[in-house]
């Protein structure tokens, strides 16, 4: 049951705003860590927390509240000159920002959040006194303190003040400066010796050592306030119940995007009082020139106002991917702190839309891509110095619209890669032949990463080694109907370049057929239409090929795909390219291209069909999935064959 009973819509516009508002405190302040004297940066920064309390304060999370209001009091502390951004005030502080994430998490379940752990509190305190220190925290001292026992008569216990520590540690001061306040005496029965643990020692500061001991999954967590594994679909809000990750359905739009649905809205409704006008002229006998020629104006009229209506829907489901990128600055430093490397992350084209529903899809394969780079990508301090580099390694992540296409780039200056090592690896570990390393270019090398399995780590750590992470990447962003690829320069770094769709939700189709029955391809496949001349196909190893440009490549039917008896010879072939591979899907003929807007088929989708879309004339038509196809030939899922499928949706082509 939710703690907040009637003020469930107020926390989750709460935890939209907040999150975003924490996120953008994260960045600014790996950007003071790097511009300490920035007073505007500290001013939006006490902003920042001070909006993220008042929020917690109308949901009475008490706690939240206590946390900001001290990281708040430093943060003023800091920006009156009254203390200096050092390393160990910075460490303090990002600390606190992952505790508040947490108890973000706790909010997300409808649960208010437990207290921060008390030594934060206790560093923080610490630090807006002045009091934090670069010597590590003092070992844990045993003190003598009366204890009660079981006596009727009571009689005041001496001050702690007048028995310190065997090494000096006055345990009164330090209470006294971290509180305020002085500790009260207390009264209690007749006191009896005993030795018992002093309280743990403050920590003063999350030093480099500490976040050393701290496991990229932790350092994620603190960042983005959610898990992220190596399974795909694995990641979780952090809370009182580590679930699986809840999707935020909801969507913020620009009122003046809004505004142009509704004039267009307007528009189609005059239109079609237009065209119920004209329908009855008609119907009472004027067909004459005029008539139709309205007619034809108001058709047109309509066309153009339902495809600008349809673009202007589209775009509210666009959001800028600086949302998206504004969690990875710190995940990079911290992981770079971690490993002992001076990493700074650069974002570019934060401006760049891109569907709602690819964003949260998208989360987790950039941050393996970071983690990768700061990992495997940069040097060490000193091999980058030695190979005449500056110590500091750069890392950009930049986002920039290419025709109907979203391209990301996560690019490092680092050591590149080498395309013979990483076939020897592949070799090594089974996972090619060395007849196939033999044939590999240099991209079909760099490709070798995304195998299951590869890596070239020699020992498993808790940032990489496992082989799977790279592999996960490719999973998900095929699943968004887009590629990456991967340009490396021996010496000079890696360039991973993620190309996507600009929505989901319209997918640009080329229709082929198979007798009369069309079939769907994604157009981003498709490079180019060849006729098949039976005297050009060769078989080579068995299989049917045909020679394009100088390139063996093999010819696919369509029919062997589909787990289809074949009844005539493809004359068509499409040449099609994925990430993995290159060939030539034959067809019997085409149909031309298409706007598909996609209907899922999750109840009883069978793999190799993305979904349906529905034609002009009303015939409907399966988008084909084809890496989907070319992984598993004539496989269903959840026991639903094609036939049966089409037979479901009532395509007669196929009743036979």
């Amino acid at each position: 049951m939710s703690d907040f009973g009637g003020m469930e819509d107020l926390l989750q516009d709460f935890l939209v705003e907040a999150g975003d508002l924490l996120s953008g405190v994260d960045n600014k302040l790996v950007d003071l860590e790097r511009a300490p004297n920035d007073k505007g940066l500290l001013n939006d920064i006490f902003r920042g927390f001070h909006t993220i309390k008042g929020g917690a304060g109308f949901l009475n999370a008490t706690e939240l509240v206590t946390l900001c209001h001290l990281t708040e009091n430093l943060f003023d502390k800091l920006r009156n000159g009254e203390l200096e951004v050092t390393p160990e005030v910075m460490d303090v502080i990002l600390s606190s920002t992952g505790a508040v994430r947490d108890m973000f998490g706790y909010l997300e379940q409808g649960v208010q959040p437990p207290a921060a752990a008390g030594s934060l509190i206790e560093s923080l305190r610490l630090a807006i006194a002045g009091g934090l220190s670069v010597e590590p925290a003092a070992a844990p001292v045993r003190v003598a303190q009366p204890a009660p026992a079981p006596a009727a008569v009571t009689a005041p216990a001496a001050p702690m003040a007048a028995a310190p520590s065997a090494d000096g540690l006055d345990w009164n001061a330090l209470f006294e400066t971290v509180t305020g306040s002085k500790p009260a005496t207390p009264t209690v029965t007749a006191p009896v010796p005993v030795t018992i643990e002093a309280p743990p020692p403050v920590v003063m500061h999350q030093s480099d050592e500490a976040l050393a001991h701290k496991t990229p999954d932790q350092i994620i967590k603190a960042a983005v306030g959610r898990r992220v594994t190596d399974k795909p679909g694995a990641s979780g809000p952090i809370g009182r119940r580590d679930s699986e990750k809840t999707r935020d359905n909801s969507i913020r739009v620009d009122t003046s995007r809004l505004d142009q649905v509704l004039n267009l809205s307007g528009e189609i409704g005059l239109t079609k009082n237009r065209l119920n006008a004209l329908r009855s002229d008609i119907l009472n006998g004027r067909n004459d020139t005029e008539t139709l020629h309205a007619l034809d104006l108001a058709v047109s009229q309509l066309d153009l106002l339902v495809s600008d209506l349809q673009n202007a829907v589209m775009k509210t489901r666009m959001q800028p991917i600086g949302r998206l990128f504004q969690k990875y600055p710190r995940i990079a430093r911290d992981l770079a702190r971690n490993l002992g490397k001076d990493v700074e992350l650069v974002l570019a084209g934060e401006e760049t839309e891109i569907d709602k529903t690819m964003i949260e899809d998208l989360s987790d394969p950039i941050i393996h891509l970071i983690r990768n780079a700061v990992d495997h990508g940069v040097e060490d301090i000193q091999e980058r110095l030695a190979n005449g580099k500056p110590e500091k390694s750069v890392v950009r992540l930049e986002a920039r619209q290419e025709g109907d296409h979203i391209v990301i780039l996560v690019a490092d200056d680092g050591r590149g890669m080498n395309a013979e090592r990483l076939r020897a690896k592949a070799v090594e570990k089974g996972l090619i032949t060395d007849e196939e390393a033999n044939t590999m270019d240099e991209r079909q090398s760099f490709n070798l990463v995304f195998l299951p399995g590869f890596s070239m780590a020699s020992q498993i750590s808790d940032v990489s080694g496992r082989g799977v992470g790279m592999d996960v990447v490719r999973t998900n962003i095929q699943k968004l109907n887009g590629s990456i690829d991967i340009r490396s320069s021996l010496g000079k770094g890696t360039t991973f370049v993620i190309s996507l769709p600009l929505t989901l939700a319209i997918l640009p189709v080329l229709l082929v057929r198979l007798g009369e029955q069309p079939f769907a391809v994604p157009l981003s496949m498709v490079r180019e239409i060849l006729p098949i001349e039976p005297a050009e196909v060769q078989e080579v190893g068995g299989r049917a090929t045909m020679v394009v440009r100088g390139e063996v490549l093999p010819i696919m039917p369509l029919t062997t795909l589909l787990g289809w008896e074949p009844v005539q010879t493809p004359e068509y072939g499409v040449l099609m390219q994925s990430a993995e591979q290159s060939f030539i899907l034959a067809i019997d003929s085409f149909a031309g291209r298409e706007d598909a807007v996609i209907k899922s088929l999750d109840d009883f989708r069978p793999k190799g069909v993305a979904g349906v879309t529905t034609l002009s004339n009303g015939q409907i038509v399966l988008i084909l999935d084809m890496k989907e196809l070319l992984g598993a030939l004539g496989d269903t899922r959840g026991g639903v064959s094609r036939r049966e499928l089409l037979a479901k949706l009532e395509v007669p082509a196929l009743a036979a």
